[in-house]
């Protein structure tokens, strides 16, 4: 971008400020801080100039927004087009309940569904199961059958409308439902749009959620991308998150590496499973967190674009432009929020999500300000939700194209992410003899992953303890606090409610249809099919989630028992 006597000449001009100018204000009155850095603990530079971007090609790593390597967002226009879709999660109680939330949240602008489940429906659990007492709805919406998901959308045409369910080892049977209930409502499949997170990578490096071992897992995943590029083009089977990477306690840069690595293990194992890259690559999607220190977040999305359309270019051979593009969905930090205080939140997420936004997510999800106490109440989401709508309405962030393509401190920022993302990327690589998929399946048995993210979450907490890093109103700023805000809470009669409709289910439907689906679905299984059709059926018949995952248990040797959960 400039010559060497250009570069030469500023590099003279900076000696001269900094001795002239800089040296006599730092003497007389110093600085803030002897070391400015961000969340991840990645040191910043006072200020940054041409010489730190002296090594950038405009071109080859730059560029137009729409057109490799996508640095600067994967649509020419980006929002000046339409603006992210906006998808506030919810989920509690029974389906009644969550519906009545999905309906509140779409007459009050909100332009995508994002669906949260309770943990036994995460777990792949009934509600009636022993292990299901006391968590019923209390976290996320409790599904059972397909009867569940028909209340969950009623007076919601889901051809209408994108959803997305934050779901991991039963997301198979949910995406089943799903389909069943456009089957139901007589939507075309090729119309059915939303996002399924179904990664399971990501759960055993750090969310911790499964019920059967990593390589059936991913033959799972890999049966849902087969059949979804198949059967619902229009839908993403998975979502390849960081989010909950992060929220474990890793580096920007960790989050960013590991995710990928985990995106290119996938692509790896449809590859090997024969499918075509430029036909199953155009419905992966990425889901990331967005931290505090707002230059680093940008940097990381416009890096993560960059790397992985380069990757997918060089080491999968893809051809056409989707199959380059990352499309990612943006969640503010969890682990930011704060109980003390609490409407601090606010300009946090604030923060969060305008990072979100100069980084050019597509669809955005902002955290209410009560999360670190409860469930979001009305209030809180509502103030979630107009957070994003003033940003996109009256910020003008949503008018520029990459408004910081071009500084000088973000360039450079993107560039050292994505060198230091690569490093960590090409170690796994090793690890795996030169398979990505096999380095993330290894390190996963070895803990790597593990050590890796609870170091960093370890020197995290002890700048926090040591005062070098400030959170506002926790280790600075307290006050005595009188007040709390409104709290939801979750009905006790939610339990005894979904029981009776479990149970009437059970009383209402054909089991030997059932046990006839069941059979068909482990028959699948031991035969190595994808079983993707045959939990269709099963949901269909209405087998229970439980009696579905009891299957995939028992095919794979009881897992679930032997890491202590049963």
């Amino acid at each position: 971008m400039y010559d060497e006597e250009e570069l030469a000449e500023i590099r003279e001009a900076r000696d001269e400020w900094e001795s002239e100018t800089l040296d006599p204000v730092l003497e007389k009155h110093g600085e803030r801080k002897d070391r400015f850095a961000t969340v991840s603990n990645l040191e910043v530079d006072r200020i940054y100039g041409p010489n730190d971007v002296d090594d950038l090609d405009y071109g080859e790593d730059l560029g137009f927004p729409g057109e490799e390597p996508y640095t600067r967002g994967v649509y020419p226009t980006m929002y000046r087009g339409r603006t992210w879709t906006m998808r506030q999660f919810a989920g509690f109680g029974t389906a009644e309940e969550t519906n009545e939330r999905f309906h509140y949240l779409i007459e009050n602008g909100q332009t995508g569904l994002s669906t949260a489940f309770d943990m036994p429906s995460l777990m792949g659990l009934d509600s009636d199961d022993p292990m299901s007492i006391g968590e019923v709805g209390k976290e996320g919406v409790a599904v059972d059958t397909l009867r569940d998901m028909e209340v969950l959308f009623d007076g919601i045409d889901v051809g209408e409308v994108s959803t997305s369910f934050t779901i991991n080892p039963s997301a198979p049977v949910i995406y089943a439902m799903y389909i069943a209930l456009a089957d139901q409502q007589g939507v075309p499949r090729d119309e059915v749009r939303g996002t399924l997170q179904n990664d399971m990578l990501k759960e055993f490096i750090a969310q911790k959620e499964w019920v059967i071992p990593p390589e059936p897992s991913l033959d799972l995943v890999t049966d849902t991308i087969e059949y979804a590029s198949k059967e619902t083009p229009a839908f993403k089977p998975i979502s390849i998150s960081g989010y909950h990477i992060r929220e474990a306690g890793s580096t920007a840069i960790q989050e960013l590496a590991f995710t990928l690595a985990d995106g290119f293990a996938y692509v790896e194992d449809c590859l090997d499973r024969g499918l075509d890259v430029d036909d199953f690559a155009p419905q992966l999607s990425f889901f990331f967190n967005s931290h505090n220190s707002i230059f680093e977040e940008v940097a990381k999305f416009r890096a993560a674009r960059r790397i992985y359309a380069r990757i997918m270019d060089d080491w999968y051979d893809a051809e056409q432009d989707a199959s380059k593009q990352l499309k990612f969905h943006t969640q503010t930090a969890g682990q930011s929020l704060t109980a003390q205080q609490p409407m601090n939140n606010i300009v946090r997420v604030t923060i969060q999500a305008l990072a979100g936004v100069l980084g050019g997510t597509q669809s955005l999800h902002t955290n209410s300000y009560d999360e670190a106490l409860a469930l979001p109440s009305e209030e809180a989401v509502r103030v979630s939700l107009r957070t994003q709508q003033i940003i996109a309405e009256e910020s003008g962030a949503a008018d520029i194209v990459d408004p910081l393509g071009g500084s000088f401190a973000v360039e450079s920022l993107t560039e050292e992410t994505e060198e230091q993302a690569m490093e960590y990327i090409e170690e796994i690589r090793e690890r795996g003899d030169g398979s990505v998929r096999d380095g993330v399946l290894k390190g996963i048995e070895e803990g790597y992953f593990h050590r890796e993210i609870q170091e960093a979450s370890y020197e995290y907490q002890e700048r926090v303890d040591e005062g070098d890093e400030t959170v506002v109103g926790v280790n600075k700023y307290e006050i005595e606090e009188d007040t709390k805000p409104d709290l939801l809470h979750v009905d006790e009669t939610t339990r005894e409610r979904q029981l009776a409709r479990l149970e009437s289910v059970k009383e209402d439907r054909d089991d030997e249809e059932v046990e006839a689906t069941l059979s068909a679905l482990a028959d699948a299984i031991e035969s190595d099919e994808n079983v993707m059709p045959y939990i269709v059926d099963a949901v269909k018949a209405y087998a229970t989630m439980g009696e579905i995952m009891e299957v995939f248990e028992r095919e794979h040797g009881q897992y679930r028992e032997k890491i202590g959960l049963a």
